[in-house]
């Protein structure tokens, strides 16, 4: 039986073909409309959707992810696939084809980076901890969602490990409560400016 992690990873792919197999379509490609991936998926996205409980922080954050671009392909599909029926689409060729196209996909990429910026700009993840080496499903939901915020950026996350990560938030918050005197440290993963930052802060 597949992981939650597998089938995510699955669902990614689909949706990426999702959208290959319905550029071709509508370029004249393919004959029939790719409903049988697409069917696929929509099994995919209600079983998770109903099962969120199931699912740790990082886990959700993907599948989120993955479904809002499944809606906004879907949105796109439609309103294409109405155009087909109804005939306003027009066919292109050769060159001309080809610059309509880049065009598109210019556009298509600004949208998807205005929206990045807009997701990216604000906070993921909070998580307030006082003895990190006792919490260690706090910090592993915190490391989570750092990675989580750092792969939809694109920043490298191949240096990032899980035991180095849980050493940090137990001395970092340590030295905190003894330079502050505070009981408590809240820790914020956030997005600023394209660029993730895990910030600590002082609680009373």
């Amino acid at each position: 039986m597949a992981t939650i992690d597998e089938e995510l990873g699955q669902l990614e792919r689909d949706i990426r073909q999702l959208k290959i197999e319905y550029d071709q379509f509508f370029g004249g490609g393919r004959k029939r409309p790719p409903t049988e991936i697409e069917w696929r998926i929509e099994l995919v996205i209600k079983k998770y959707g109903e099962r969120a409980g199931d699912m740790k922080y990082g886990q959700r954050f993907r599948y989120n992810n993955l479904a809002q671009t499944y809606a906004k392909y879907r949105d796109i599909f439609r309103k294409k696939s109405k155009q087909k029926e109804e005939g306003t689409v027009q066919r292109h060729f050769g060159a001309a084809a080809k610059a309509i196209e880049a065009e598109r996909a210019q556009r298509l990429a600004e949208a998807n980076a205005r929206y990045a910026t807009v997701v990216a700009d604000q906070a993921y993840f909070r998580m307030t901890c006082s003895e990190p080496e006792r919490e260690e499903e706090k910090v592993d939901k915190l490391f989570n969602a750092f990675v989580e915020a750092k792969k939809l950026v694109g920043e490298d996350i191949a240096r990032l490990s899980h035991e180095g990560f849980k050493e940090f938030v137990r001395k970092k918050t340590k030295d905190l409560q003894k330079q502050k005197n505070c009981s408590e440290v809240e820790y914020v993963v956030e997005t600023v400016d394209n660029q993730v930052k895990l910030k600590a802060l002082v609680k009373a």
